[in-house]
């Protein structure tokens, strides 16, 4: 297959100095199914996120996939014929954890530098947040240019990441929003916009699930901000939050 620069980024906008990590090689074992494989308006969840992260304009676009999902595989190896700036990871150990298969991610982003890749900065996402919009990502990688919804904490922001509530229960009484356990607790992470010198930096200290979010934690008030985005809170984990999402129409049957 001929590889196509048509895509779905933006024509008015310039080539960013920017990768996407779109970290999809979890094994989805509470779901019983390959989440990536889920659609929404006919597309599979990888595919709807490799078009957001493409409408952003980055250099490239790695899509980090798990060893043992062969449809995954395929629809990964598809997309890149289809879009130069997409890349396939391939996890053979998708079961080390988030940490494990974004440390991958950084080898391979690593590499294509090394080989006159120019980056700046990284933006991270996953493959579940199935309310996330382009405007959210536009928003993360905007920085420092004050654009609404962004809370300004320092002058430079090593890290602009997603800021949403913790966690959200599915019952009988919920209907077409989220009914959230606990609103003042909350999640600063995925998706992030973080430095691409501090993203290798950390490297060697990320571990199992959390070590990402462990890190954005120790980060100064100069060196972080946030954009809140209530939405993302769902992601789907579980056969009732798949069914809650399909009858709301944020996923198809």
């Amino acid at each position: 297959m001929i590889k196509q620069n048509a895509s779905n980024k933006d024509p008015n906008l310039p080539e960013q100095s920017h990768a996407v990590i779109l970290l999809a090689s979890g094994l989805s074992q509470r779901l019983g199914q390959p989440k990536q494989l889920l659609k929404k308006q006919s597309q599979p969840l990888l595919e709807v996120m490799t078009n957001l992260a493409l409408a952003t304009n980055p250099s490239a676009i790695l899509l980090v996939i798990a060893s043992s999902q062969s449809e995954t595989i395929q629809l990964s190896q598809t997309l890149a014929a289809q879009h130069d700036v997409v890349m396939p990871v391939i996890n053979t150990e998708p079961e080390q954890g988030m940490a494990h298969s974004l440390s991958l991610a950084i080898d391979t982003l690593t590499a294509k530098v090394a080989q006159g890749l120019y980056i700046e900065r990284v933006l991270i996402l996953g493959v579940d947040q199935i309310l996330l919009e382009a405007t959210h990502l536009q928003q993360l990688l905007a920085g420092d240019n004050g654009i609404r919804g962004i809370k300004q904490v320092g002058s430079y922001n090593k890290v602009i990441a997603s800021h949403y509530p913790k966690s959200y229960e599915i019952t009988e009484k919920t209907s077409s929003h989220l009914e959230h356990t606990d609103d003042s607790k909350s999640i600063v992470g995925l998706p992030i916009n973080i430095d691409y010198q501090l993203l290798i930096q950390w490297q060697p200290l990320l571990n199992g699930d959390k070590g990402l979010r462990y890190l954005i934690r120790s980060l100064s008030n100069n060196e972080l901000s946030v954009v809140d985005n209530s939405k993302l809170s769902l992601d789907i984990d579980t056969p009732e939050q798949l069914q809650f999402a399909i009858k709301q129409g944020w996923l198809d049957p």
